[in-house]
């Protein structure tokens, strides 16, 4: 496999440990499945799913050429992609959960809108498209070669684990979501163990390679 399998598992337990931090895409598909029950939210899940292939496929093409012709553009996006993850684990550690959930409450919401809604949202959100751009290359190693092959093998698994993650959540939406908002203090010992995390692994990469 043309990748490195020390990154390849900490981009796994990193990516699943974000993944199960309630955020605007999993409060979006809750929203969708509490609305429409567990159709919607799967499709809801689709939708963001499909954003996200179409981010990483961008990331891909523009990165890899970037990489190719200039090897010093990659500790420039590295390094840009470390403090915005650091920036990310500060934020949200200071995030508060006195505000109302993202989440809009509403009856109904068949399956094509569900899927739509998931799309456009994830789609056009900038802070997705910046993410991904700062999050896929801190896993990628060039002297490996094939970069585009390392970005879609990972973006293949960031995919997988969100329709795996997300989809439970939209299925499960009545009884996690309920849960959600009732446990504000949970809500906030995730924030601030994920927020460490991401600190951590901003450092980390930083200061290596």
């Amino acid at each position: 496999m043309p990748i490195d399998q020390h990154l390849l598992a900490l981009f796994a337990l990193t990516t699943i440990v974000a993944m199960i931090t309630p955020g605007p895409d999993m409060l979006f598909v809750l929203g969708c499945g509490m609305r429409g029950g567990p159709r919607a939210g799967l499709l809801a899940t689709a939708g963001v799913a499909t954003s996200e292939a179409v981010h990483v496929a961008v990331a891909a093409a523009g990165l890899a050429a970037l990489f190719a012709a200039a090897p010093v553009a990659f500790t420039v996006v590295r390094i840009a992609g470390a403090a915005y993850l650091i920036y990310l684990g500060v934020q949200m550690i200071r995030r508060r959960h006195d505000e109302p959930d993202e989440a809009e409450a509403g009856t109904g919401m068949d399956g094509r809108r569900a899927y739509l809604s998931g799309l456009l949202t994830n789609l056009l959100n900038p802070k997705m498209v910046t993410f991904t751009i700062a999050f896929l290359p801190q896993f990628i190693d060039p002297s490996l070669g094939r970069v585009w092959l390392q970005f879609a093998i990972l973006g293949a698994i960031l995919i997988a684990l969100e329709f795996l993650v997300d989809g439970t959540v939209g299925v499960l939406a009545g009884r996690i979501g309920g849960w959600l908002r009732r446990r504000r203090a949970v809500r906030r010992r995730i924030d601030v163990a994920t927020g460490g995390v991401f600190i951590g692994l901003g450092v980390r990469l930083a200061a290596e390679r």
